[in-house]
């Protein structure tokens, strides 16, 4: 049952996720880790469309890569390792959203971190949204670069690849995520227009 719950609610962000063009395609992906557990997550199946993904697709599996329920066909995401290191490293963290937003994504593709420049970013990101350094997709490197360089913050740009945010449940991830795109949406167009004014950090 508590599988079920858990299955339903990451096709439902997944479906949002797409619909808000925070993704395209089969690009992102979305995991929640399994209550009670410290070693196990449900994570999106490995390039489904999101349109008709549906919650028996969702895959459950532990940190080390072991699948304990899914479908006979389908494989976890293959960002699995990106969400079970940060899962690994910060026990606080009950949810993934990793998305490629266009703007935000612009931003990991010029090797940018996005500065203080909003007020609502302290309170709901923590403050600047730091760059993590480049890994190639899928790997390990790519979840260790991520945990560390994430630091106490609510997301962080992946370089050259996308977003990542988190939270300790999958409402909180998924709010910071469309907040981080947001700021860099709002960072481009003030760059656009002149020089964009930091805001200390409290």
């Amino acid at each position: 049952m508590m599988y079920e719950r858990i299955r339903k609610r990451i096709v439902e962000c997944s479906q949002r996720m797409y619909a808000e063009h925070l993704v395209s395609a089969t690009s992102g992906n979305i995991s929640i880790r399994i209550p009670g557990r410290e070693d196990m997550f449900a994570i999106t199946p490995s390039s489904e469309s999101y349109d008709t993904m549906t919650a028996e697709r969702i895959v459950i599996m532990t940190f080390d890569g072991q699948v304990i329920k899914g479908p006979d066909d389908g494989k976890p995401s293959s960002e699995w390792r990106l969400h079970a290191e940060i899962y690994r490293a910060k026990p606080s963290v009950g949810a993934i959203v990793h998305t490629h937003s266009p703007y935000a994504t612009a931003f990991a593709v010029i090797r940018e971190s996005i500065p203080l420049i909003l007020i609502e970013m302290q309170p709901w990101l923590g403050g600047p949204v730091p760059l993590a350094e480049y890994a190639p997709t899928g790997s390990l490197q790519l979840g260790l670069n991520a945990a560390r360089d994430l630091g106490d913050m609510g997301g962080c740009l992946l370089a050259n690849h996308g977003v990542v945010a988190v939270g300790p449940d999958i409402d909180l991830a998924y709010t910071r995520a469309t907040y981080i795109e947001d700021a860099a949406k709002i960072y481009h167009m003030a760059r656009c227009v002149g020089k964009p004014v930091e805001i200390p950090l409290n």
